[in-house]
């Protein structure tokens, strides 16, 4: 069985738990396509919640979650490899995968099967973008016909990197990068714009409750630059700044609180452009119940 089913959509919308429950109903496994959930000791700032994937006495297998040590800079480019030796590993069980994640990037790639040669470093042009700012970099970006990640660029290095990738495909021959699509029936979670804030202002207060704070201090006292967990964004950027000194608590809550805001908005931003560019979504309400949802989705795939 090798019908891939995709679950995408924004943080707070409870896709995870939805691909969960249809895989529990499918006999199914789990590829996460979240691009910070592949860090281990990243929990609480992550929202990862390995208890979430134990539907009922079923516990579903996860696949591309806690492969990496914090720290590494994982790629585009090891995504697909990592996601093409998961999803032949699922298929040769004659199990079915369902790629469940928010990282839209992540998720069109390797359905559309782009070619992804490795992107060496280039010297040259990090030091001829060194002293241009976000905005600057991000308008460089958009210049570039080849896919590029507008939803986790939040800092100089991630803009610079996606630059650096655009830029050694645009000088690749034709003949190197041609496409591998993977066929697949995609479901979105549409959680209302409201619904969508509040659960995020939730969550993020919990999280700070549970010990998101401890969490990151321990990074940094296992000797992981601040810099480095400064890249990963939302969370790990605006925690690891109150830590060390360069916001104040308050400051450091309403920062991140707009940044999942806005976050969350590229996210749909990007799956509404994913429709633009051919795929076709099956948007299912999240306020609906989680039974509902998975009948709802049974009888799509039915037909």
């Amino acid at each position: 069985m090798s019908d891939l089913v995709t679950i995408l959509g924004p943080t707070a919308s409870g896709k995870t738990t939805l691909a969960v429950a249809l895989a529990a109903e499918l006999d199914a496994e789990i590829i996460s396509a979240d691009s910070r959930q592949i860090y281990r000791r990243m929990d609480i700032g992550t929202g990862k919640d390995l208890s979430e994937y134990t539907s009922g006495n079923t516990v579903v297998p996860y696949h591309l979650i806690d492969i990496c040590e914090p720290g590494y800079k994982y790629n585009l480019y090891e995504y697909q490899r990592d996601f093409k030796i998961a999803y032949a590993d699922i298929c040769r069980r004659n199990k079915r995968p369902i790629l469940c994640g928010g990282t839209g990037l992540y998720i069109e790639t390797v359905l559309k099967g782009y070619s992804m040669p490795q992107v060496p470093e280039n010297r040259a042009l990090r030091e001829s973008l060194g002293h241009k700012t976000l905005p600057e970099l991000e308008a460089i970006l958009r210049t570039y016909k080849t896919l590029h990640n507008t939803t986790d660029i939040d800092s100089c290095k991630r803009a610079i990197r996606a630059i650096e990738i655009a830029e050694y495909y645009r000088r690749q021959p034709p003949e190197i990068l041609e496409d591998n699509p993977v066929d697949s029936f995609i479901v979105g979670v549409d959680i209302e714009r409201e619904e969508r804030r509040r659960k995020i202002s939730l969550r993020l207060r919990s999280r700070l409750d549970e010990g998101m704070i401890d969490e990151v201090r321990a990074l940094l006292n296992e000797g992981i630059p601040s810099e480095d967990l400064i890249y990963y964004g939302l969370e790990y950027k605006y925690l690891t700044e109150y830590i060390i000194g360069r916001l104040s608590y308050e400051e450091m809550v309403s920062k991140l609180e707009i940044a999942i805001h806005q976050f969350a908005k590229r996210q749909m931003t990007w799956f509404r452009g994913m429709e633009r560019r051919g795929f076709t979504i099956h948007w299912l309400d999240a306020r609906l119940p989680i039974a509902e949802k998975v009948g709802t989705i049974l009888e799509w795939l039915k037909k």
